[in-house]
């Protein structure tokens, strides 16, 4: 293969031996049909230089790459789903593909499967991707992106000509293999296993792992865990903040589907909101609501608690509960600072970031029907109120319910307000991307195998994240 003078490779998983991760094969699929390939996240790892055929052998067939894993590596860990504890977990169709250092920053990335075959931790199941699941998670992560939340970025899918068999959609179905490049894959789970087992030891190992690959600012700790678990908690308020201006359901927040880097990943059923409501969930099966919209930081808080619960056997509660104490003011300055990204502000003082938060979402939650979520940040944007007030919407704005948020505003500056000059502006309505679309896009794809709707989608998506992000 071509390689790019950017590709350097740095597989450091292997380091950590055979009671976190078994080598596995992928399946040999009847079929690769390359659906897409991200280029722009290629070309930050040194592979955009691939030819498609290459593309596939790779990321189809799952040829190592150059000095990278030399086998594919399926992760161990449990975790608690929907709070119940599960010991039976682990990657059961995906696996850990290669390691690589990031153009201009030198983080280490990986590129991770789902749909890729089984493994030994498959529990019976078929190790496969739906081609719908995997065309879902191209559109979340592309979107949350897009709206400055810290994801997995979809890198490649490509179709396998198998048909599966789901009892929640119509089958049978088409089949994929997603790749996904993330920051990292080890999740709460992972040290849940070792925990599982009462082994400090190992726990102990995936602490300085994780603290030298991840977090090597914390190497000269004087309590590894203890500064690490700070750490995660500051990135997973960041999440969760984001998460929650971006109106994002996740659906699924068990502790193996968060990770140590504070990355949201691995996308079933998500939802985004159509317009402000607290009780809205994403999964279907969600009969009790614990995964609602307005119960996300909570359960972050819950997930988070039993990470801490894991280090305790490898330092002092004191220290570790202290920790989980700064999470509530952490989510809230994180909350504020992500809601002034989104409109377009600089900040004033944390007092005044708060309070111009609060406003916002009582505002958002007495729109009715009428007010959708993204809307609401689209139309304010920069804080330009004559804008916002012409828009569709802007009777509503007008009205008393906003008054307080409309007096608020007029303390703040706007950042780089030049960005109100691209033509994405100049539209009536913002991309969105509500289940009905979503269902509409795949319905093409389906019926007719017409891929148009969807790239459509993708690059209208691309056009919102350049325009929010103008230098």
């Amino acid at each position: 293969m071509p390689v790019s003078p950017a590709y350097r490779p740095d597989p450091r998983v292997q380091q950590l031996g055979g009671e976190f991760a078994d080598p596995v094969a992928a399946a040999d699929f009847p079929m690769t049909t390359l659906r897409f390939r991200n280029d722009r996240a290629a070309a930050s790892v040194g592979l955009d230089t691939l030819t498609d055929a290459e593309w596939i052998a790779h990321f189809g067939r799952f040829e190592p790459l150059p000095g990278n894993l030399p086998q594919p590596l399926a992760q161990r860990y449990h975790g608690h789903q929907f709070r119940v504890y599960n010991p039976d977990l682990g990657d059961g169709r995906g696996f850990t593909f290669a390691q690589m250092r990031e153009a201009g920053t030198g983080r280490l990335l990986e590129l991770g499967t789902k749909g890729s075959g089984q493994t030994p931790w498959s529990r019976a199941g078929d190790g496969r991707l739906t081609l719908k699941g995997g065309v879902r998670e191209l559109l979340a992560t592309a979107m949350l992106e897009a709206l400055g939340v810290p994801t997995s970025r979809s890198f490649s899918l490509i179709e396998t000509g198998e048909q599966l068999t789901r009892g929640d959609e119509p089958s049978p179905t088409r089949s994929a293999v997603l790749v996904r490049l993330s920051h990292s894959h080890v999740r709460f789970g992972s040290f849940q296993r070792h925990a599982f087992f009462q082994s400090a030891e190992r726990v102990g190992q995936l602490v300085d792992h994780v603290v030298e690959v991840y977090y090597p600012e914390l190497a000269d700790a004087a309590d590894r865990p203890t500064a690490l678990l700070q750490a995660v908690i500051g990135r997973a308020a960041r999440l969760t903040a984001r998460w929650m201006t971006a109106g994002f359901v996740h659906g699924v927040l068990n502790t193996d589907n968060m990770n140590i880097t504070g990355e949201s990943f691995d996308y079933g059923p998500y939802r985004f909101l159509p317009r402000n409501d607290p009780n809205f969930t994403a999964a279907y099966f969600d009969s009790s609501g614990l995964y609602s919209f307005g119960r996300q930081p909570e359960t972050v808080f819950w997930n988070l608690q039993q990470l801490a619960g894991t280090f305790t056997l490898v330092t002092d509660q004191a220290g570790l509960i202290e920790a989980l104490n700064s999470f509530g003011p952490a989510y809230r300055t994180e909350l504020a600072t992500a809601l002034l990204a989104r409109l377009g502000l600089t900040s004033r003082s944390a007092e005044a970031d708060v309070a111009l938060a609060n406003a916002a979402f009582r505002g958002l939650a007495s729109g009715g029907e009428r007010l959708r979520w993204e809307p609401f940040f689209f139309d304010w944007f920069t804080g330009d109120e004559a804008r916002a007030l012409a828009s569709l919407r802007g009777d509503i704005y007008a009205g008393e319910a906003f008054a307080e948020f409309r007096g608020l505003l007029k303390g703040f500056e706007r950042e780089r307000p030049e960005r109100l000059a691209d033509p994405y502006f100049a539209a009536a309505e913002p991309q969105e991307l509500l289940y009905e679309e979503i269902e509409a896009i795949w319905a093409d794809i389906a019926e007719r195998d017409d891929w148009t709707t969807l790239h459509a989608k993708l690059a209208a998506i691309e056009t919102a994240r350049t325009a929010y992000s103008l230098a």
